[in-house]
């Protein structure tokens, strides 16, 4: 866990002004900084940042957030990276609190030198050698991808990397991964007479590479070993350069292998990238859904490629929303897609991906071939096979309709299939009556308080109307009277992350982004509302008084609740 305290203090350190601007270029509106939305595609621009409140805002596709989330978005990071991405810009050093040390910082910086001398070289090797240059040229590879993705050459030898590490047995180039010991003790390169393809990190950091054997040879593709740098779980191929692709086509197409991304790249398909060695995983899909609402895995046509695609269908499932789109694209037998593209060229592969077939139409055709639809027995099973999938999704409206078809298939009726999967009723309860009172009341006071958050630890929460702001209010109550010193709305907004009134919050904030506010102003306005929620909290207490003395005469109120009808009688307000 990194420490609340060290987050407020790196958005305090950070302009978010300065941050988008590297990335998307901004131009001054009014007191705030507008750009055409870097999260979809537009021509007038509707995404806002606030210097002030330090928040950005579309108002096309409503992304939202603050210097961290930016980060988490554009560059498809977790949290803990995004933080710490940003605390090195800042010169902070992120004090977590199991794991850190600067050791192992320093470690990780050394790893990474390594890793790029050693690309440099390899990227010169292939200048160098005749053979791999006439194999790319095969491949129909132009040296403009090539340098895009930083090939290179490791050209057959045992030792050739002695030539650029003096010291070749450092225990840092065994734990970066280039070379290996073996059983006698003898230390050689990992990595021999291969087109070397490095892996790169959000932040342009190798740290990996994939090596493609050139002529006859096991394996065909050898890839680094997992290191303190590179986990293969984590890790797509070409994901920094198929950012502003995925961003144009809001489509990710994942393949099996990087020479897939590098082909389709070469034949004007950017917006690929491929896993590393190893199954597409749940982080892999969540980090593809943070950048672009629909996925298209796009496998061989053979049995290999649709067992891959199954293990990718189960591991998506958890990372689904109900507004993101996961389909499948299966190429024939005899290709991949980097013999598909180049066989057929790049509009029959964009037809391929249009027409991928969703996830719910797979996950139902290969569960229906596992079971005989034809039998009792067989239906029973498609049911038991279905349960753990469907447990798995978190999207209630697709869960929904895989639930009708898998009735419709079995036989069993939509309700006994929700039973027998233990799985929640989908209709929905009838609303709960709410209180009508004065909703624009609590909606300025959030607003204010969203403008001046200090204000937030002074709400009387036990005054507050029965409104939709309500719980919003308490909450920015409970953070801010937790808080100690100035606080601010980036500061809040981290801390409301993935909390229920976090929608309504930003919705609020956004408001922000059109009204001018004064401070001095805006405090008094604060004050104004406070006394008329306690004017309508008296006025509500006296007519509930007021009405029991009616109806049981003022015998029947306590002796506590006649001193309160007595001081309210007072009162002009209740007395008209």
């Amino acid at each position: 866990m990194i420490p609340e305290s060290f987050i407020q203090d790196l958005l305090a350190r950070v302009d978010i002004v300065d941050l988008v601007d590297n990335y998307v270029p901004l131009k001054k509106a009014g007191a705030n900084y507008a750009a055409c939305c870097p999260f979809h595609n537009e021509k007038s621009p509707s995404f806002t940042v606030s210097p002030t409140k330090q928040f950005y805002h579309c108002f096309g596709c409503g992304a939202h957030g603050t210097a961290i989330s930016f980060v988490m978005e554009y560059q498809g990071m977790g949290f803990v990276d995004a933080v710490k991405e940003l605390a090195s810009r800042a010169g902070m050093v992120v004090p977590e609190s199991e794991g850190f040390s600067p050791e192992k910082q320093g470690q990780t910086r050394s790893l990474i030198e390594l890793m790029a001398k050693a690309a440099a070289y390899y990227k010169e090797q292939l200048k160098r050698s005749p053979k791999a240059i006439d194999y790319c040229k095969k491949r129909g590879l132009t040296g403009e991808v090539a340098a895009r993705y930083g090939m290179g050459y490791a050209p057959d030898g045992w030792q050739n990397l002695q030539a650029i590490f003096p010291d070749y047995n450092a225990e840092a180039l065994k734990l970066a991964g280039l070379v290996i010991d073996n059983d006698a003790g003898r230390r050689y390169d990992r990595f021999r007479d291969r087109l070397m393809i490095p892996i790169i990190n959000p932040k342009g950091d190798i740290i990996a590479f994939g090596g493609r054997v050139i002529d006859q040879g096991e394996p065909k593709y050898l890839n680094s070993p997992e290191t303190p740098l590179f986990e293969k779980g984590r890790e797509l191929f070409g994901l920094p350069q198929a950012r502003q692709a995925l961003r144009e086509t809001d489509t990710a197409i994942v393949t099996e292998g990087y020479m897939d991304v590098i082909a389709l790249a070469q034949n004007g398909v950017g917006n690929a990238v491929a896993t590393l060695g190893t199954a597409t995983t749940p982080v892999h899909v969540q980090k593809l859904l943070r950048q672009v609402d629909r996925i298209v895995f796009c496998f061989d046509g053979d049995n290999a490629g649709r067992k891959a695609a199954w293990r990718a269908l189960e591991n998506a499932l958890e990372a689904l929303a109900d507004n993101k789109q996961i389909g499948f694209a299966f190429l024939p037998a005899e290709h991949d897609p980097d013999s598909f593209i180049r066989e057929y060229g790049k509009v029959e592969f964009d037809r391929q991906i249009a027409q991928a077939t969703p996830l719910s139409d797979v996950l139902l055709r290969e569960l229906a071939q596992r079971c005989d639809l034809t039998s009792a027995e067989g239906k029973a099973r498609l049911i038991y096979e279905a349960k753990p999938l469907l447990l798995k999704l978190p999207t209630p409206l697709l869960r929904l309709q895989l639930v009708k078809r898998l009735a419709e298939a079995s036989g069993f009726a939509q309700e006994e299939v929700e039973r027998l999967c233990e799985l929640r009723s989908f209709r929905p309860a009838a609303p709960a009556r709410s209180k009508r009172t004065a909703p624009s009341l609590t909606r300025n006071l959030l607003r204010i308080v969203l403008h001046q958050p200090q204000l937030a630890a002074q709400l009387p929460v036990n005054l507050l109307p029965d409104t939709p702001e309500r719980a919003a209010l308490t909450r920015l109550h409970d953070l801010a009277r937790q808080q100690q010193g100035t606080l601010s709305y980036a500061a809040l907004r981290q801390q409301l992350r993935g909390q229920p009134e976090e929608a309504l919050i930003e919705q609020a904030a956004s408001e922000l982004l059109g009204l001018p506010f004064d401070e001095a102003e805006a405090e008094v306005e604060f004050r104004d509302t406070l006394d008329k929620l306690q004017e309508g909290e008296q006025s509500r207490q006296f007519h509930e008084l007021q009405r029991k003395a009616l109806q049981f005469g003022v015998a029947g109120l306590s002796a506590a609740e006649k001193q309160a009808y007595i001081q309210l009688l007072a009162k002009p307000a209740n007395r008209s």
